[in-house]
């Protein structure tokens, strides 16, 4: 069955100092979408909905309820009148663990921790890196031209946030994902790079919002040793960076980026 459209156009008024005329104006897309493991619904999130199935794998990696593709058993995308329900089953071992967490979110978009019902859940520390991996700057740079050629639905709509792993063996972004959420885009990149098989450590992440805790947290949950950002970080992601030893490079601009935590990884 085909995704439904991630774009709708509608019609608006447009007022300036000059005067009034009407058009169309292209908007993201925004629907339900409920995680289900076995029976029992875990998580409801809204999405742009493409590569659901991507941002269902996502979500499961970076949340961990799996450590690996390997262990979602099966995945089954089904459209409901109200959203999209992405059903998965797990094997035994995980089913175990997630029965002991039962740990429930219900978020709008762009909140990523909204629903977690303990404050151990929502600060748990970043899974810690060690990778080898070394860019110079122009990579960097590279990179974050390479973002915005690509995001083809915010060039449409002024109103999503992309997610980008930079393959460093290849030199070149090996995907690509856009969601109205940032935490959305970044679990369906995890899940893109998960079904490729491609190794989170081999590369960098590359997103078009800030940078918060629960990204550097999804980050590191899949083993990714840097992150670069268009905007600031907050205090909280950049303590958690420095601790789990990610990278953490920010307000990256054409002409300019800052790096704040292990700074080695960016040849100078």
């Amino acid at each position: 069955m085909p995704e439904p459209p991630a774009i709708a156009h509608v019609q608006r008024t447009l007022v300036t100092h000059d005067g009034i005329s009407t058009g169309t104006r292209a908007i993201p897309e925004e629907t339900a979408v409920s995680f289900t493991y076995g029976s029992a619904t875990f998580a409801v999130m809204m999405a742009t909905p493409q590569y659901i199935e991507d941002l269902a794998i996502g979500f499961s990696l970076t949340e961990g309820i799996a450590e690996k593709a390997a262990e979602i058993t099966s995945i089954e995308i089904v459209p409901l009148d109200r959203g999209v329900e992405a059903r998965m089953t797990l094997s035994e071992s995980r089913i175990v663990q997630l029965d002991a967490r039962r740990r429930r979110l219900a978020g709008p978009a762009g909140c990523g921790l909204c629903g977690i019902e303990s404050l151990e859940a929502a600060v748990r520390p970043a899974r810690k890196t060690d990778a080898d991996l070394r860019v110079d700057r122009e990579t960097v740079f590279s990179a974050l031209t390479s973002l915005r050629e690509r995001q083809r639905l915010n060039a449409a709509t002024h109103a999503v946030h992309a997610a980008g792993f930079w393959l460093v063996e290849k030199n070149c972004l090996a995907a690509v994902r856009e969601d109205v959420g940032r935490h959305n885009a970044l679990d369906k990149l995890a899940g893109a790079l998960a079904r490729d098989g491609v190794d989170a450590a081999a590369g960098f992440i590359v997103l078009s919002s800030r940078l918060s805790i629960e990204l550097v947290q999804k980050a590191a949950a899949i083993g990714c040793p840097m992150l670069v950002a268009v905007s600031a970080p907050t205090n909280y992601a950049l303590r958690a960076a420095e601790a789990a030893g990610m990278t953490l490079v920010a307000i990256a601009r054409d002409d300019s980026f800052e790096v704040f935590t292990h700074a080695q990884r960016i040849a100078t």
